[in-house]
């Protein structure tokens, strides 16, 4: 039984991995006369996901890194499945991690032509037939792992019947499923994918782009192999599923005795914990209303942690701290969301918000009286600045800031307990009051005013600090409260007769309107990312408006992963 692959670090140190390796040796042998051109070939039949993101950091990397090219080219060769919207955003994706293809952007499609020559070329040269089998009955005659396949009984036709029918299936003579070309290689090949695979099928479906023109598309192995020659790439990067699939990359340039031929280089994929990276599984997650939407936060695509708050610096690192590998496994989630902690610890303005408000009146405050405080923006960096954050006789602080009896060592608003109310006074509970079903409506303090901004005159010391807003001059704010999709480490991890929808968590996403933020707020403009002062870090919604405050939770301020790496590497948790 193979082994489950399971959470790990990444290296300690990031070496020359595998990949560039080769690439140096390329380069030391004058291979290609010394050029590196690499290439990203999503298909449009979905959003990008974090797992892209690794192969867009990759391809895009190296290309820069030895002063070549990348090309991006959609592998737009099943005209079912394919859309205009994946297109657009695949782009716009691209871009938004901060990478750009210059004027290199290409499709399967430009290519059709070329590569339906290249197919007859096959045919002429005896390497490919035409057959009438079934899907069913390909299969049939496939054979298994341990035994061989046979011969398709069309196997044998002639150079001239094949390219008669060939034609004919390009002319739309037969329906679709009834006849494929298939590569003449080898049924009894331990490689499965050897075994005569279609180059070719009938498929009746109009193209986004060539619309009925075509009634006969390439299959995936050979379209891209021979578009990769085309556009003269010389290291076709794929993920490890495609390692048993390198055979017949190269056989279908090496039986058109095409020179200077790119090599396929495989490297493990993306797999993260409680994370599903099966773009069959996402959308089925989208059509069947689970999300949202592609760009839902909860959802691994790139639109999605765009929409949640990760930015583009973030994704580039943690790709660029997982590193590559020739064996599958699996990377904690907790990596990724501490590479955003990182980033935006640095970057994000600190504002006050408080989600769940109780009202606090001080009651030797005089009325109407308003100052306004000089707030850090940034104390990681001071060319941020400061802002001016009003304060007045009534305030709201976080319910959950207060006990009315407090727990042992509790150093937080508590009958008769001072506490430091940020950038301002310290204030001390004097009386709660409830309404009729016994809730807490109201603290009644007093501020101390020798204490503005600083601590006591006599010495005293406080042991908590909290947040606070302006009763009269906050802003109401909806606030989404993001969490993981799933409550498994592995989603697909099911009991019998169950599937990976059984493990959605249904506490993904909890919205709260009681939100109250500063007033500063109102000027957020989309995907302004902020840290709310002990709540964690916060962007503004795409959907946010001045009258219509909306904020996503990105992550929350604790960083388990950087406990779990100091840990496992030896020092202290």
């Amino acid at each position: 039984m193979e082994e489950t692959p399971t959470a790990v670090l990444p290296p300690e140190t990031s070496g020359r991995d595998f990949i560039r390796q080769i690439i140096d040796g390329d380069q030391e042998s004058d291979k290609h006369a010394g050029r590196v051109a690499t290439r990203f070939p999503p298909e449009p039949n979905g959003y990008l996901h974090i797992g892209h993101a690794k192969s867009i950091c990759l391809n895009f990397g190296v290309a820069a890194e030895y002063q070549g090219t990348c090309n991006l080219r959609f592998d737009d060769t099943n005209p079912l499945k394919e859309d205009v919207e994946y297109v657009e955003s695949i782009q716009e994706d691209v871009h938004w991690l901060g990478f750009d293809w210059a004027d290199r952007m290409y499709y399967a499609s430009d290519y059709f032509e070329k590569l339906y020559e290249f197919a007859e070329q096959l045919i002429k040269d005896g390497k490919a037939y035409v057959c009438d089998l079934s899907a069913e009955e390909v299969r049939e005659y496939r054979g298994t792992l341990t035994e061989p396949g046979k011969d398709s009984p069309y196997r044998q036709r002639s150079v001239e019947e094949n390219l008669d029918l060939f034609r004919r299936m390009r002319g739309g003579e037969f329906p679709d499923g009834s006849r494929t070309l298939r590569a003449r290689i080898d049924m009894a090949s331990p490689n499965i994918n050897l075994r005569d695979p279609a180059l070719y099928r009938i498929r009746k479906a109009t193209h986004h782009r060539t619309g009925d023109r075509w009634c006969l598309y390439p299959m995936y192995d050979y379209a891209h192999a021979l578009s990769d020659w085309i556009e003269r790439i010389t290291h076709s990067l794929c993920t490890l599923e495609f390692e048993d699939h390198r055979p017949l990359y190269d056989w279908c340039l090496e039986a058109l005795n095409l020179p200077d031929r790119p090599r396929q280089i495989e490297f493990a994929r993306l797999n993260l914990t409680y994370t599903l990276l099966s773009k069959r599984k996402l959308l089925h997650l989208v059509t069947g209303k689970y999300v949202s939407g592609w760009d839902d936060p909860r959802m691994p695509t790139i639109a999605g942690l765009r929409r949640r708050g990760y930015t583009p610096e973030a994704i580039r690192e943690f790709c660029d701290r997982i590193g590559l590998a020739k064996r599958d496994s699996v990377v904690d989630v907790a990596l990724l969301e501490h590479c955003l902690r990182e980033d935006l610890n640095r970057r994000a303005p600190r504002v006050m918000a408080v989600l769940d408000p109780v009202k606090v009146v001080l009651t030797n405050y005089p009325e109407g009286q308003v100052e306004e405080f000089d707030a850090v923006n940034n104390p990681e960096d001071p060319s941020h600045g400061s802002r001016k954050v009003p304060f007045s006789r009534e305030l709201y602080i976080e319910r959950d800031d207060f006990r009315e009896i407090p727990p042992p060592k509790y150093h937080r608003l508590s009958p008769g307990q001072e506490v430091r109310l940020r950038w301002a006074y310290l204030v001390r509970l004097d009386e709660i009051v409830k309404d009729e079903n016994g809730t807490v409506t109201e603290l009644r303090c007093t501020y101390d005013p020798a204490t503005r901004g600083g601590d006591a005159p006599d010495g005293r010391k406080v042991k908590s600090t909290i947040h606070w807003v302006s009763a009269s001059h906050s802003l109401p704010a909806e606030v989404r409260l993001y969490d993981r999709l799933f409550s498994s480490p592995d989603p697909d991890d099911v009991p019998e007769g169950k599937d990976f929808l059984s493990n959605l968590n249904p506490e993904s996403l909890v919205v709260s309107t009681t939100c109250r933020v500063e007033p500063g707020l109102s000027q957020a403009k989309a995907l302004d990312f902020f840290q709310f002062e002990r709540l964690g870090y916060f962007v503004a919604d795409p959907d946010s408006t001045p009258e219509r405050l909306i904020f996503n939770r990105s992550v929350a301020l604790r960083d388990s992963w950087a406990k779990i790496e100091k840990k496992t590497r030896g020092g202290k948790p």
